[in-house]
């Protein structure tokens, strides 16, 4: 009795382990079917057969016992799902070809997303220059006045010996532009304006480095994607050849190496908090605002509005922190963001002065590298220095960067 009754209950327990299992297996087949089906038979039924995935998965059962009605309903749920994704996808790419022209809308390619330009409202006569000087709608623009004469001419004559043929000199002066005109170098002088001029014949570097954010708008409005460039930059490359185009701002950095060029976890550590004393920073070396390409979008002439109002407030202000708080800090309590993208250059193709004087000079194999331009931003002998680049870089004397300090003597 007792042999025998041990035997039933094995007998029960085996089978109902079998069953189960053989609910496992069911389910994970169904589960499988149920995921073909739904790629190769998107919209219900599978056609041609009469039936669907629920009723395939009701049909398996062990003995008297279906699969749970909630596994079916949970599988009849994530279809209708991925129905109504997909129908919500063709719907939304069905508002979006007419409205782009495009089949597809990805962000940052270049012809995306820039304004309309109107020449006629905006500045015709600038229309006209550019319309003769750019090319594919971009071109390199530097603004100058007489103080930096000597320093624009190095700058253009490294540009013309690159052969770069884009690329504007929006005079500040009357000098300035009869100068350009003599050495056949493309230049715009605007309309007479009393607060741009005053700047443009008393200010220092600092603010005349700042009227490039009001003038830069025209351009923008215009349609055209400009390189902007300080004067104490030598050119070695055509620094079009070198842009990825994919951001509102592609900007040089004054950071001297990946870390600060590109941005890094910095640890701040409180060991007044005890058990939590460390705090994960990200940090990231400025923006040079003197040398970054800038594209024709809604984003980056906010920018440059951004930039100019808060200059035009408080014109003591430097134009590159003005620049690079506008274009990083994130939306916060009383401040909303702006909603640029950006890229940071290749810091050893758009180099600085610091990492070409305190690195590149000194290490044999990046004295080899040929940059697409140098920016004497960090030594105030910028004349010296840019000279001297020409000579090492172009007439291919080696010792012409030798005679300067890693910095500056004051």
């Amino acid at each position: 009795m007792m042999t025998g009754r041990r035997q039933g209950v094995f007998m029960r327990n085996d089978g109902q382990l079998l069953c189960r299992s053989q609910i496992a297996v069911a389910i994970a087949v169904g589960t499988l079917l149920g995921y073909v089906f739904a790629f190769l038979f998107p919209h219900g039924p599978i056609q041609g057969l009469g039936i669907t995935k629920a009723n395939f998965l009701v049909g398996i059962s062990c003995s008297r016992n279906a699969v749970p009605q909630s596994y079916i309903s949970m599988s009849e749920l994530t279809h209708e799902k991925l129905r109504l994704a997909e129908q919500g996808k063709v719907h939304a790419e069905k508002q979006v070809v007419p409205v782009l022209g495009h089949e597809q809308h990805k962000a940052g390619p270049f012809e995306f997303g820039t304004v309309i330009a109107d020449e006629e409202s905006v500045n015709p006569r600038l229309a006209k220059i550019l319309a003769k000087v750019a090319v594919r709608k971009e071109l390199i623009v530097v603004l100058a006045n007489s103080k930096v004469k000597d320093m624009l001419e190095v700058w253009f004559n490294s540009i013309k010996k690159v052969g770069i043929p884009n690329y504007l000199v929006v005079a500040l002066d009357d000098e300035t532009a009869n100068f350009c005109k003599s050495k056949d170098v493309p230049v715009y002088k605007g309309d007479p304006d009393e607060s741009i001029d005053t700047i443009a014949r008393t200010g220092g570097n600092r603010a005349v480095s700042g009227l490039k954010f009001f003038i830069l708008r025209e351009f923008l409005q215009l349609g055209y994607s400009v390189l902007l460039s300080d004067v104490d930059i030598v050119y070695l490359q055509n620094p079009f050849d070198h842009l990825y185009r994919d951001s509102d701002v592609e900007s040089m950095s004054d950071g001297h190496n990946n870390m600060t060029a590109y941005g890094f976890n910095d640890v701040f550590h409180d060991p007044a908090m005890g058990w939590a004393p460390t705090v994960d920073t990200m940090r990231i070396w400025v923006y040079n605002s003197g040398f970054f390409y800038i594209r024709p979008t809604i984003p980056s002439i906010e920018l440059l509005d951004r930039v100019a109002a808060r200059l035009s407030r408080l014109p003591s202000s430097w134009d590159q922190t003005v620049f690079n708080e506008e274009l990083f800090f994130p939306s916060h309590p009383g401040h909303e963001g702006l909603h640029a993208s950006k890229r940071t250059m290749d810091l050893y193709l758009f180099m600085n002065s610091k990492v070409l004087f305190k690195t590149v000079r000194k290490d044999a194999n990046l004295r080899k590298l040929k940059p697409v331009v140098i920016h004497v931003n960090f030594h105030p002998d910028k004349l010296q220095r840019m000279k001297a680049i020409v000579e090492f870089y172009v007439s291919g004397r080696q010792d012409a960067l030798k005679p300067f300090p890693d910095g500056s003597d004051w």
